[in-house]
């Protein structure tokens, strides 16, 4: 109730451009939207778990086509072009999230089959590893924030489900450096050459932006009205619309939402939002000395560990503790095939929760941490 209530009082600048002052409209579609994602979840949540085994294989196929499609036919919004349209419906939905869901529904699925050799570098890693990789390469061009946030998340599953911790590293030691590297050119480079590099130069102007601390109000526009929201909330907030700030920060319905928050709640309003993400995330890992097989365990902490990483990085943004990234606020930004989408991802968790303590003789039992 209380995501709506920000959405409602965030989205009134957007319906006064839009939609002729109607402030309604977005609460409605937001409220349909969560009631869809509802019904997702309590749908998937009543499947067994280890159905979903079955299905890891198509959905990441699945999601591949779709990143494709969205790198030759997708639709450019704020100059990234992460969406697709469903053809006749006129529905736009973000790839990544699918492809998200996708990619560690199948790590999950190849570390508990492969609990055999997941110590052997060809036999157990490398069939995983090569997965993550290409997914998380055709995300980056337009979504740079969601393919690292995915890879780490896909790092830390395989750490849960036993793979070599050396053969993380041999894998993780050489991107890191490639990423360092990569920042330091794009830093020292001119604009005028980086300018037709995609989202390249976005990131640098964001990352110099960060660095810096600039004084231009043009280039910390976002991040200053942020800061003027926080401050109005104080303790307490301002109660329930009462944010001035929703007028002036762009995005403030869905990348700075938890701004917000923060002004219309107070101090006590946003730490509470953050430690019910990290009472999931807790709840989440519970899960592991619960269940008796791998892949549940592993399908649920990597999924919940996704969400609450995005939450964590989407409030460092609010708060000015990383650049901006684009990162939205789960289940409380407004949204609509995305709330679907997380919807599903939770059903799956609950799913995993509900069954997790009964026997499942073809599912590998196997431990989780070595």
């Amino acid at each position: 109730m209380g995501g709506l209530l920000v959405v409602y009082s965030s989205t009134g600048a957007l319906a006064h451009q839009k939609q002729g002052g109607k402030t309604e409209v977005y609460l409605l579609q937001q409220i349909g939207f969560l009631l869809m994602g509802f019904l997702v979840m309590l749908l998937t949540h009543s499947v067994h778990y280890k159905y979903y085994l079955r299905l890891s294989k198509p959905i990441i196929y699945l999601a591949y086509a779709l990143l494709l499609l969205t790198i030759f036919f997708g639709s450019n919004v704020n100059d990234a072009q992460r969406w697709l349209k469903i053809p006749f419906i006129g529905i736009s939905f973000q790839t990544s999230d699918v492809a998200k869901v996708a990619l560690i529904l199948f790590v999950a699925r190849e570390l508990a089959v492969r609990q055999e050799d997941i110590k052997d570098f060809k036999k157990g890693f490398l069939p995983i590893i090569v997965h993550v990789g290409f997914i998380s390469i055709l995300i980056a061009p337009s979504n740079l924030s969601t393919a690292l946030v995915l890879f780490s998340t896909c790092m830390v599953i395989m750490f849960m489900g036993r793979v070599s911790i050396k053969h993380i590293f041999y894998i993780g030691a050489p991107i890191l450096t490639v990423l360092f590297l990569a920042i330091f050119l794009v830093l020292n480079t001119p604009d005028k050459y980086i300018q037709d590099f995609g989202r390249v130069l976005t990131w640098k102007h964001r990352i110099e932006n960060f660095k810096t601390r600039s004084t231009n109000s043009d280039e910390t526009y976002q991040n200053d009205h942020a800061k003027i929201a926080i401050a109005n909330g104080g303790l307490i907030g301002l109660g329930p619309g009462g944010s001035t700030e929703r007028n002036f920060l762009p995005q403030a319905y869905s990348d700075f939402i938890y701004a917000i928050i923060a002004e219309e709640y107070g101090f006590i309003g946003a730490v509470f939002v953050m430690f019910l993400y990290l009472l999931f995330m807790y709840r989440a890992f519970r899960i592991i000395f619960k269940s008796p097989k791998a892949f549940g365990a592993l399908l649920a902490v990597g999924l919940s560990f996704a969400l609450v990483l995005q939450a964590l990085i989407n409030m460092a943004i609010a708060v000015n503790l990383v650049p901006n990234t684009g990162l939205t606020l789960p289940l409380i930004s407004k949204g609509g095939t995305s709330i679907i989408i997380t919807s599903f991802a939770f059903g799956l968790i609950m799913s995993v929760s509900r069954y997790v303590e009964e026997d499942e003789p073809n599912e590998p039992e196997n431990k989780i941490v070595s």
